[in-house]
């Protein structure tokens, strides 16, 4: 046994697992343990321990710690995913609702001013319809005016035909008697 390297011997210690390897945060840690040599043959049989940083113990019950660690932050991760995910959905929900109700009220309004303007189309025809025959009662009672005028000259022009005539008969029967009539002229009466 003189060929054997000095090893570091603990007395009444179990077998320590070698460090687990490096944190992978998707999957749960595997801890690998590495083969305990045989201990020697001592007449204290005590075990032989290959030499570990104080590290190593440290982590040991850390790595339960944070393999916990790992798969409580993978569970926080999947339902913040998860309630991202249907906050999204309700959104996207809300928006199509909205749009939905946005295009019943332009179609709404479309309607409204399409009822609007067939009134108004038909308010201005029926003034239209007004306005031409109210042109055509100005018209005809201009054309009666007219016709009145008309018809009023001629009695004037008969009446002063008739007042000629008249007047020369009178003047025939004054010579014809030889009267002479007491007002010669009617504006300077006497």
């Amino acid at each position: 046994m003189a060929t054997e390297e000095p090893q570091k011997v603990e007395i009444e210690s179990p077998a320590v697992p070698a460090p687990a390897p490096e944190k992978v945060d998707s999957l749960p840690k595997v801890v690998e343990e590495k083969p305990v040599p045989p201990p020697v043959e001592d007449s204290k049989a005590l075990a032989v321990v290959e030499k570990t940083p104080d590290s190593a113990e440290k982590k040991a019950p850390k790595e339960s710690y944070d393999r916990d660690v790992a798969l409580a932050d993978l569970e926080k991760e999947k339902k913040l995913s998860f309630i991202k995910a249907w906050e999204e959905s309700e959104k996207s929900k809300v928006e199509n609702k909205t749009q939905k109700q946005l295009a019943a009220v332009n179609a709404w309004e479309n309607t409204q001013k399409a009822k609007i303007e067939a009134k108004l189309k038909k308010i201005e025809e029926d003034l239209d319809k007004k306005k031409a025959a109210y042109a055509e009662q100005m018209k005809n009672k201009t054309a009666m005016v007219h016709k009145a005028a008309d018809e009023k000259r001629a009695m004037v022009v008969a009446k002063r035909g008739e007042d000629l005539l008249k007047a020369e008969e009178m003047a025939a029967k004054h010579r014809a008697t030889g009267y002479v009539p007491k007002k010669i002229l009617g504006c300077f009466g006497g």
